[in-house]
């Protein structure tokens, strides 16, 4: 049965209280600079966020043999931008070594309909409003120890074959790349109608014929399973790196979250702890708040560990994580039965 723990500790001494590779994940979100003192005066510089965040994350990496995500933004002051974010994955990557990135995802504040909860009026007088926050990625060299990177996928939702690779010449004439070897584009055999009607795949310029795959997945009008370059489409389709999750009132997955002064969307933490933690694997936050990665693990049987330096979002989280229940194992699906 997973475990949750939430105390009272520093960031850094959370940290370096575990043995080196102990967590598969940590995930959390640290104070935007000078966004919000806490009460506790956690005021931040640009540069001093940085040099204090380098530090949080050597710690974090050492204790995490999986990634490092951080949920964070820059500031604006004085109709100027803070790049702390920048700079910490800058700096991170200058350090070399055990010191690697991926591509940060982009938190956007809205559903994928393009619902929000964004304010009107604000953004100030000149400029648009901040819809998007990063979440850094630091991790070790090589391969991720363990991700599902369609633990939140969908099936593909394709109509038809694509055509074949093309150029545009200096007269501006696209041109197939086997046209002008007296052999027709496969575009132009589909709009024909002079194609096979199932599956198909080139082979020495011919048109082969390949069997009928598995009917979940990619689908075309006519029931038949979609290939590309002689594969089938995937029956999940990776998500990519733009994660959507609404915020303020009603969206943040428990009024609890509310009493913290920052909290971010369940739907947030939920893509990144299914998607790089297994099952039974272990998460840490030491920006616990207001609980909402301790909650979001409870429900999806991970162990939890993780600290705030204010005793009150300590109570907090432990409230959160009481009214938490988890999931039936009948409940949780495996990729490949979701999409069944």
């Amino acid at each position: 049965m997973a475990t949750q723990t939430i105390i009272r500790a520093d960031a850094l001494d959370f940290w370096r209280s575990f043995p080196e590779g102990h967590f598969d994940l940590a995930f959390g979100s640290p104070p935007y600079c000078d966004a919000r003192t806490y009460g506790i005066g956690a005021v931040y510089d640009c540069l001093g966020w940085v040099e204090w965040m380098l530090d949080v994350s050597e710690a974090a990496a050492r204790a995490c043999k999986g990634p490092v995500f951080w949920v964070a933004a820059g500031v604006t002051r004085d109709r100027c931008y803070w790049p702390a974010v920048e700079g910490l994955c800058w700096e991170w990557w200058k350090r070399g070594g055990r010191h690697q990135l991926y591509r940060p995802y982009a938190w956007v504040k809205r559903n994928e309909d393009g619902d929000g909860s964004g304010i009107p009026g604000s953004g100030g007088d000149e400029y648009h409003r901040a819809d998007w926050e990063y979440v850094v990625c630091l991790k070790r060299p090589g391969k991720l120890p363990w991700a599902d990177n369609t633990a939140l996928g969908r099936p593909p939702r394709v109509e038809a074959v694509g055509g074949e690779m093309s150029n545009r010449h200096a007269d501006g004439v696209r041109q197939n790349e086997r046209v002008g070897r007296g052999v027709k584009s496969r575009r132009d055999r589909w709009a024909n109608g002079e194609a096979p009607s199932g599956p198909t795949r080139r082979d020495n310029g011919a048109y082969k014929k390949v069997r009928r795959m598995d009917p979940v997945g990619a689908k075309g009008a006519d029931g038949e399973q979609r290939v590309t370059a002689g594969r089938p489409f995937p029956k999940l389709a990776n998500p990519g790196n733009v994660v959507y999750a609404r915020v303020g009132g009603g969206h943040m997955g428990h009024p609890l979250c509310h009493e913290g002064e920052a909290p971010f969307p369940e739907r947030l933490a939920e893509f990144f702890v299914l998607s790089f933690c297994p099952p039974g694997g272990r998460v840490g936050d030491c920006f616990s708040g207001s609980g909402t990665t301790a909650a979001v693990c409870k429900r999806h049987h991970r162990d939890f560990a993780g600290c705030d330096i204010r005793q009150s979002q300590v109570d907090l989280g432990l409230r959160r994580l009481a009214e938490e229940t988890p999931l039936m194992p009948f409940m949780i699906s495996q990729p490949e039965e979701a999409a069944s």
